[in-house]
């Protein structure tokens, strides 16, 4: 027996200086730093922020780069070799928003420069006016927005005209309450309990009222406004970006979004909470309503589902195609959870077949539109978030008996997560096939145009196969410039 190669994978081997000048890499460096820190605060997932800065990197001719991003910070290292000192910045993510037109025009211009380097200064010049450009949508749309989802997660639960009127004027409060909180700089978890407060509230005084004998309340059942704002305000954590994480092999960021999602709940669980039980002291138990869908009307929850996406599409200031492909991507998803339900796979199994077709389409369209596929599947997986499961679990923990509550709600709480869970799943999933279909479909292009077989070299599947190249917005006009330093 002999050997037939290295025992283990291919290991990266630094064998010659690029003859870049320190100046030039610096600047390039600088630049590499500035489009990862924007991608990673603008919403977009680990793997891609790294495949950005090294395309970008070689691009202009530095090779020996490695990048480490985190959750909250991105560091990126060029090596110069063994007589040279190396090149390391690295910069905290100080705040993350969810702004997909952002993050689409810097995707563009990013694969624009990597095709057609200019010079550096030039290129800079043009970050910042991407980093620095107006939302597309003005605050008020996005307040009607989020007022808009609640209203349809209100109308999907089962509420009527009047709850859907008082979830649409909640939500409205509480967007506009979690955007001064955060510009003056409270903490997430507690503008989380006092967003979940408000509708739990506004519940509470319904109860109030129907028992002071308001006879045009009917009926209705108050419930449902506190789970509509759970809806709403659990649409914001980066579940799908934490699966994709995980499945890149990111753990460290993975881990740290799953536990802001874990932090953030437990904020919204705290909020309802504490209102709840001052309720139950002073006499007003709000009566959790036992219906879940819109009177087994499948075209109206399907209506609802695609007002959900496409609201959370306009909040997140996706672009108007990439709003319209998320809304049929909703509509698509709900479809398959009913039709999940009545052949009994379980809620669970349902949540995440739905979300495993909704990634591997929006995968696939989004290079057709030339959209992102993280904005579509984000926002198209809201109408499937468990708001009423986790109201209902902490409802029960919080209003029975001790003894009772725990052993009833939990269980409940253990569902939702479950759920939750399997959305994240599904959407990772169903974008990695995709990409699987995609790498093979460019795989086959570049070989039929070569007019040879299909090569068996991994970085082909490597460079086809990146998420830079899958999620790409419509590429912006760069004019020709003088090549880098060498």
């Amino acid at each position: 027996m002999r050997p037939t190669g290295p025992p283990t994978d291919e290991i990266p081997l630094w064998r010659s200086p690029d003859e870049v000048d320190r100046g030039t890499g610096q600047a390039v460096v600088d630049l590499a730093m500035r489009a990862g820190v924007a991608m990673l605060a603008t919403g977009a997932a680990a793997a891609d922020v790294t495949a950005t800065v090294l395309m970008l990197t070689r691009a202009y001719g530095l090779t020996s780069v490695h990048v480490d991003v985190t959750y909250t910070s991105v560091t990126v290292s060029y090596h110069r070799g063994p007589e040279a000192d190396p090149i390391t910045v690295m910069r905290v993510v100080r705040f993350r928003v969810q702004d997909y037109t952002r993050l689409e025009r810097l995707r563009g211009l990013i694969i624009a420069l990597s095709q057609n380097p200019i010079h550096v200064d030039d290129a800079r010049v043009r970050f910042d006016a991407v980093l620095t450009a107006p939302h597309p949508y003005r605050r008020w749309v996005v307040t009607i927005a989020g007022a808009t989802l609640a209203a349809g997660a209100a109308g999907l639960l089962g509420g009527g005209w009047l709850i859907v009127l008082l979830s649409f004027l909640t939500a409205a409060l509480v967007t506009r309450l979690n955007g001064w909180l955060g510009k003056i700089g409270v903490a997430s978890f507690f503008a989380q309990s006092l967003g979940a407060a408000i509708p739990t509230l506004v519940a509470t005084l319904v109860v109030v009222a129907q028992s002071a004998g308001l006879t045009f309340l009917g009926d209705v059942s108050p419930s449902l406004v506190v789970a509509s704002g759970i809806v709403l305000l659990l649409a914001g954590l980066s579940i799908v970006g934490a699966g994709e994480d995980a499945l890149e092999g990111y753990y460290v960021t993975a881990g740290a979004r799953t536990f802001e999602v874990i932090v953030l709940s437990l904020g919204i669980a705290v909020g309802i909470s504490v209102v709840l039980a001052a309720g139950q002291r002073l006499g007003y138990p709000i009566a959790i309503s036992s219906r879940t869908l819109l009177d087994d009307n499948l075209l109206v929850q399907v209506v609802c589902a695609t007002v959900i996406s496409v609201a959370f599409a306009v909040m997140s200031y996706a672009t108007g195609r990439a709003v319209a492909v998320a809304g049929a991507a909703g509509a698509l998803g709900w479809i398959i959870l009913a039709i999940g339900e009545r052949v009994d796979l379980g809620a669970v199994t349902s949540s995440a077949l739905a979300a495993l077709v909704i990634g591997f389409a929006a995968r696939l369209l989004a290079r057709r539109a030339r959209i992102s596929a993280l904005a579509v599947t984000t926002a198209a997986i809201v109408p499937l978030l468990p708001g009423r499961r986790a109201y209902e679990g902490i409802s029960l923990i919080v209003t029975q008996p001790e003894g009772l509550g725990f052993s009833s709600g939990l269980p409940i709480l253990a569902e939702a997560f479950g759920l939750g869970l399997g959305l994240a799943a599904g959407v990772s999933l169903g974008t990695y096939f995709a990409g699987l279909v995609v790498a093979r479909r460019l795989g086959l292009r570049m070989a039929q145009a070569a007019g040879s077989r299909l090569p068996s070299d991994p970085s082909l599947s490597a460079a086809v196969n990146a998420p830079i190249l899958s999620d790409t917005g419509e590429l912006p006009k760069v004019e020709p410039g003088p090549r880098p330093t060498r």
